[in-house]
């Protein structure tokens, strides 16, 4: 089941609990000794940033897939970091990542450091705003190599494999601090397929979790069919669970198309050169009511493209993210930037909340 430590980042007691869900979210994830090390030290650095630059803020810890899938290879999990907050945000992005700029009462890490002993590092930061800081620790560092970066700071970043044709993301918040959150989100690749799916569990708790985990699963094993026989495969595989809402996507990069279905309340926008539109999916439940006909949509996928998959935790009117340069992005950056602008502590999140993410991977190689 998606384990998720939320931890709401307000006082200096809760630095040690970040800390602590690092330690536990890197025993999950496999991490040895040294890379469990460096995934504390890196919650510890953030979470002490959100108090001091941000009086605040909230810091989400998972496992999750790589945000680069490995061709022809079953990918192991790591430990993702995401540091949100709606405090005043950073005029100088660049200087806060240089050597020698720490902040107080730290372990002297500094962000720069940060950057350093992860694999894949990114911050995004408009004044007025807020601050998100993502993170991914895995099992090795592979020689120094990562798939992410922060923008415009000039460090060459080493190109993911040559037939990969998008990266994917996402954060996952569990209602009301729970333990579990019955929403997840996957991908996979099988051949010149790429899906990813979105899957919300029907109410909160173990239960929901259970049927959301047995979709990941599920996908897994069915990741080379169509999308609309993804959600028919996985009808048939929820039916011992309370069943889930779902949704899949598919990008087949020998056509350039990408293909959706769903069934359920997941929302889903997708963004062109013409603008954002939504994608409709059927009403019914996986694994308890399925509708007789499951119609897939199309679109052509290019450079512009950005997709958003999110459960109905997010405000059913939030507004897509208008920041220009915001697709470069790493894509959970994009999707903890777009629940930190669709909520605030006017408007928490009213059900465990997840937002997935899939963007095309640059040219260049750089994320």
């Amino acid at each position: 089941m998606p384990r998720v430590w939320d931890v709401p980042v307000h006082d200096s007691t809760r630095v040690r609990d970040a800390r602590v869900a690092a330690e536990g979210a890197a025993a999950l994830a496999g991490l040895d000794r040294n890379r469990t090390a460096a995934a504390a030290l890196v919650a510890t650095e953030l979470a002490t940033n959100l108090l001091k630059h941000a009086k605040g803020g909230q810091l989400l810890i998972e496992t999750v897939p790589p945000p680069v899938l490995p061709a022809g290879q079953e990918a192991t999990s790591v430990v993702q970091i995401a540091a949100i907050d709606h405090g005043p945000g950073m005029a100088d992005v660049p200087a806060a990542l240089r050597d020698g700029f720490s902040t107080a009462s730290t372990l002297g890490a500094g962000l720069g450091a940060c950057r350093r002993i992860t694999d894949d590092f990114d911050l995004h930061s408009v004044p007025g705003r807020g601050t998100v800081a993502l993170a991914r620790i895995g099992t090795t560092r592979a020689g120094g190599a990562r798939t992410g970066g922060t923008r415009g700071l000039g460090h060459a970043a080493t190109p993911p494999p040559v037939a990969a044709a998008a990266r994917a993301g996402g954060v996952n918040i569990p209602f009301a601090g729970a333990e579990f959150s019955g929403d997840a989100w996957a991908w996979v690749r099988s051949g010149h397929r790429t899906t990813l799916m979105l899957a919300d569990g029907l109410g909160h708790g173990p239960d929901a979790a259970r049927a959301s985990s047995a979709a990941v699963e599920a996908l897994r094993r069915s990741g080379h069919l169509p999308p609309a026989e993804v959600l028919r495969y996985l009808d048939a595989e929820l039916r011992p669970t309370r069943g889930a809402a779902v949704a899949v996507a598919q990008l087949d990069t020998e056509t350039g198309r990408l293909t959706f279905s769903g069934i359920g309340n997941i929302g889903a926008r997708l963004r062109t050169g013409e603008g954002w539109r939504p994608l409709l999916s059927r009403p019914g439940i996986v694994g308890a009511h399925r509708p007789t006909t499951i119609p897939e949509h199309h679109a052509t996928w290019g450079a512009d493209c950005l997709l958003v998959l999110h459960s109905d935790g997010l405000p059913s009117r939030w507004t897509p993210p208008t920041d220009a340069c915001l697709a470069s992005f790493d894509p959970a950056v994009i999707a903890s930037v777009t629940v930190r602008d669709a909520s605030s502590s006017a408007r928490p999140v009213r059900d465990d909340t997840a937002v997935a993410v899939l963007s095309p991977v640059p040219p260049d190689g750089t994320p």
